[in-house]
């Protein structure tokens, strides 16, 4: 019998990601196949797909882990998909959710055994319910906070409803769409009612009394063992079946029953009538309210502060078999390439989690192949979405391949930042907005206002977890709930990182970060004394040396909500929220960015691409994705301002004179303030059109704008939120940008705006090109986001989800394809020509599609092969970025030009040519041995000079008709 050959992880080459839902199908993304494979991508890279609460735009919000979204397609639209893909040499990713499912709605099945029985549920232990709420109107209770007012107005409004439900022989509470099942054990309160409307006589009354004694007698949902809650869910089930069939079989017992029904819904105007409904819902697990008091109360963990996105329990096996069949099921034939996954720093355990992943992951290829055919350790592409700070690194100890590539987005974009202007930048920011904003303190308050505010519920659990603790030792009982709760928020708020990952024993890097916080922490607040942080250190490090042995459960439980903590309050404070209020530069204000860091050099650029060969060569490089605040195109734009801080500083001074009558007065203050009126000014020029543009685009492009500074103002939380909509200052602002941008005489500032942007975008383009072919070329796996193979101009989400003109990409494809076909001297003038007119995005996409196809030819070099920083002299050797790859014999260079205004000034259209470039050259080192190299870009031979023993290729040939460099030896 001849040997399988051991089945290899596949690494893609290229990634391609898109955004499924009811407006982009499987059908849809079918038929994208033929035109990614000729892009040049290996593996389409998709968002969620499986059953997610009907609407969802995301797919985040998953229903059933085990089944497809139907609003995305058919099982055999699927198929169809995946055979597509085989078919083109292709395969596919998927984003997959293991922290968190949707709620509310009707749609969880899960979710909805919880509400109908409580603790005896045998889904309860799913989801992270605190049954044991200090609050004593939650007591094995649980809350939720899906109400749009206070409870008794919602009530009294006939807004909950009851119904009886023929199909399933239940009873439910219906708000709007969502379903709230009621305890079987209740029925006999409507039951019972609906017998008092019967004569005596009536054929089935026995039936229907039977059938309430047997509901009423169901074991206790509070206090039933687990012996008893199988039996409770058997006898509930088949009383429900006895129910239905006796009323589907005598229409005066349904009468009476639809009779009780619409008694106990009461009777708008009369408030007693409700009291009955009343008395019922209070009798349930669940305890419905308005969805304010969740900051507060809430004894559920979600996803970040998301109410209906409920955290699941990954750590217990059980939540795990039952929600990862199908995705191991497509592992196992071969349908799935590899996953994303989705805020593994929610899960209690990420590393067990991951290695149960991949384990999981090799028993099922095993299964479909032969025992032990899985020839690598990690038998998956793992990729998790992972926030790393600059100085953190990934965990060895993951079994995964990298990151989201967020770390990447951060260095290639500072690569294209003006370092000496931060000084500059700084006195402009805090002159025109009127404040001394410090990034670090901006944060820092930032997550404690959210720690007060929407998060408050989960650092309520956290502080009576530990004073819970504190209390049973005679030498930590003097400290109490206030000062416990108000150290927890000071050493949160300063963790110098989104979480740790202390099991049993604390790694070096937990110590460090834990020490890190409780210094800055200590610093912030004198008044923390220090035996209590010290305290607080050993419970963050799960440290029971001095604890009782039946409280160490507890002591390592505490530890680990709180590194489930610690998450959300940064993603919710920095990213949504600060990320809003310091705004010197937003193209840095970026996920996985930091603001402070102004600029990446090109050392530090070598620095980490050689530290991903060593450590993770096959992680994810991104430059834009579903999550980025801007694309990136728009950051590339801005990051020009850093190189004209003089000619920026004196532009918001004309724009601000120019616009001042525009503003408003709201609540005693201008309207819009300061803050929001500078984002605006950056924001315009970062997606100015460019080209011409008709009065309907120009109104499309003015509602964009507005709809995303009215979401950045909420974000920053200074005079609008989510939760405290200020409609006085929203309107005002909508009028502020309305009165701007009207084309009209007399209007100069939208002549102006475009003047400057088209300036800045000149210089945008050659940035965005120049990070476009580091991140194809530079070690790791280059994804596109969906659109951006061309020049895209969106911002954060949902304007990133606009639907994508796929007919005018494939068009432009076709037309770049044929420019390397003719003569080779055709090809420069055909680029210069298309630098000459930027505007439709050919020049990225020639660039993409040249340097994948060169990828694809070279997989091997660019998959495993060494990266080699090289060094540039010469007057303008500040402005090049070169490396080389290299695998045995295959050599390949790349070199790109940065800081182009600073280089060009207004001089040259492009920096071509020998009179930009001078004497710049690139030295080689003698490993690279060859006489002469290729650029891919332009087709050109360039040869190797040799001067006084230095091998050297000059920037005058390199960039002589493309301002990026692509060699090959």
């Amino acid at each position: 019998m001849a040997e399988v050959p051991a089945r290899r992880t596949v690494i893609p080459r290229a990634t391609y990601r898109v955004q499924l839902n009811s407006g982009f199908t499987f059908k849809d993304a079918t038929a994208l196949v033929p035109y990614l494979a000729g892009l040049g991508i290996s593996h389409l890279y998709c968002s969620p797909y499986f059953r997610a609460r009907p609407g969802s735009v995301h797919g985040y919000d998953v229903v059933d882990h085990n089944s497809l979204n139907p609003e995305i397609g058919t099982r055999e639209e699927f198929e169809q998909l995946v055979a597509t893909l085989r078919a083109h040499a292709m395969g596919h990713i998927l984003d997959f959710v293991p922290n968190h499912v949707g709620i509310m709605g009707a749609e969880n099945a899960a979710w909805m055994h919880v509400l109908e029985n409580g603790k005896a549920s045998r889904s309860s232990e799913f989801f992270d319910i605190d049954w044991s709420s200090p609050n004593p109107a939650l007591a094995d209770k649980l809350l939720v906070p899906v109400l749009s007012d206070p409870y008794g107005t919602v009530l009294e409004r006939g807004e909950l409803q009851l119904r009886y439900e023929p199909g399933l022989g239940s009873l439910a509470v219906f708000y709007f769409e969502h379903r709230f099942p009621l305890d079987p054990r209740t029925y006999p309160m409507v039951l019972e009612q609906a017998i008092v409307r019967l004569g005596r006589a009536e054929p089935g009354l026995r039936e229907l009394e039977s059938l309430a004694a047997a509901f009423r007698n169901l074991p206790d949902r509070e206090s039933c063992s687990a012996e008893q809650s199988i039996e409770r869910e058997r006898d509930e089930e088949i009383n429900k079946e006895r129910l239905a069939a006796l009323l589907d079989s005598s229409p005066a017992l349904r009468a009476a029953l639809d009779g009780a029904v619409e008694e106990l819904n009461g009777t708008t105007g009369n408030a007693a009538s409700f009291d009955a409904l009343h008395e019922l819902l209070d009798r349930q697990c669940y305890r419905l309210a308005f969805w304010r008091v969740a900051a507060d109360d809430i004894n559920y963990r979600r996803f970040f502060d998301v109410n209906d996105l409920a955290a699941l329990r990954m750590e217990n096996d059980a939540v795990f078999d039952a929600t990862h069949g199908l995705v191991l099921r497509l592992i196992r034939e071969g349908k799935l390439d590899g996953l994303r996954i989705d805020h593994p720093d929610g899960l209690y355990d990420p590393a067990r989690y991951l290695a149960k992943l991949q384990e999981r992951a090799r028993q099922a290829i095993a299964a479909e192949d032969t025992p032990a055919a899985v020839a690598d350790e990690r038998p998956i592409y793992l990729l998790v979405e992972k926030i790393l700070a600059s100085f953190e690194k990934l965990p060895q100890s993951w079994p995964v391949h990298g990151t989201t590539g967020y770390n990447f987005t951060s260095v290639v974009n500072g690569v294209f930042v003006d370092a000496r202007a931060k000084t500059h930048l700084d006195r402009v920011y805090r002159a025109f907005i009127g404040d001394y904003l410090d990034w670090a303190d901006t944060a820092y308050d930032s997550k404690v206002m959210v720690l007060r505010t929407s998060l408050a519920a989960e650092l309520n659990v956290l502080a009576n977890q530990l004073t819970h603790i504190a209390q049973a030792d005679r030498h930590t009982r003097d400290f109490t709930l206030s000062n416990l709760r108000q150290a927890l928020i000071e050493v949160v708020a300063a963790f110098p990182v989104y979480r740790t990952y202390v099991t049993d024993v604390p790694s070096d890097e937990d110590r460090r970060y834990i020490d890190w916080a409780l210094a800055r922490a200590r610093s912030r607040s004198s008044s923390t004394n220090l035996p209590l942080l010290q305290f607080v250190r050993s419970m963050l490090l799960a440290d029971t040396a001095n604890v009782a042995p039946a409280w160490h459960p507890q002591v390592r439980a505490f530890a680990g909500k709180f590194q489930q903590v610690t998450s959300p309050v940064a993603a919710k404070g920095v990213e949504d929220t600060a990320f809003y209020r310091f705004t010197r530069l937003v193209s840095l204000n970026e996920v996985g960015g930091d603001p402070e860091s102004f600029g990446t050099s090109i050392r530090q650029f070598h620095a980490e691409a050689r530290s991903r060969v060593r450590s993770w060569p096959h992680e994810m490089l991104a430059t834009s994705t579903h999550d980025t605040k801007r694309a990136e195109d728009v950051r590339a734009r801005i990051n020009v301002l850093s190189e004209l801080p003089t000619t920026w500083r004196k532009t918001l001074q004309r724009w601000s004179r120019m616009n001042r009558g525009r503003r408003t007065i709201v609540d005693d203050l201008p309207a819009p303030g300061l803050h929001a009126e500078y984002l605006l000014y950056q924001t315009l020029l970062g997606t100015w059109p460019v080209g011409e543009v008709d009065d309907a685009a120009s109104s499309a492009y003015r509602e964009r704008i507005e709809e995303y500074l009215v979401k950045a103002t909420r974000e920053s939380r200074r005079r609008t939120s989510w939760a405290n909509v200020n409609e006085a200052y929203e309107n005002a602002l909508r009028q502020f940008i309305r009165l701007c941008l009207e084309r009209r005489d007399g209007n100069p500032f939208p002549a102006e705006v475009a003047a400057l942007g088209r300036r800045m975008a000149r210089f945008g383009f050659l940035n965005s090109l120049a990070q476009t072919l580091c991140k194809i070329t530079a070690p790791g796996v280059p994804d596109i986001y969906q659109g951006t193979e061309i020049w895209d101009w969106s911002l954060v989400d949902p304007d990133n989800r606009r639907p994508v003109d796929y007919v005018k990409r494939r068009r432009l494809l076709d037309e770049v394809k044929t420019w390397g076909a003719g003569s080779a001297d055709s090809l420069p003038e055909r680029l210069h020509r298309a630098l000459d007119t930027p505007d439709d995005g050919r020049c990225k996409l020639y660039l993409i599609a040249t340097a994948l196809e060169f990828r694809r030819a070279r997989a091997a070099l660019f998959r495993d092969g060494s990266y080699l920083p090289l060094r540039v002299v010469g007057k303008y050797a500040v402005h090049v970025l070169a490396f080389a790859r290299k695998l045995n014999d295959e050599v390949t260079l790349v070199a790109v030009p940065r800081l182009c205004f600073r280089l060009l000034g207004d001089r040259h259209l492009l920096p071509l040519g020998a009179e930009v470039w001078l004497d710049t050259r690139i030295e080689l080192p003698r490993k690279l041995a060859a006489s002469a190299y290729r650029n891919l870009m332009d087709g050109t031979t360039i040869p190797v000079a040799s001067r006084e023993g230095t091998r050297s290729l000059q920037l005058a040939d390199l960039m002589a008709n493309w301002p990026c460099a692509l060699l090959t030896s």
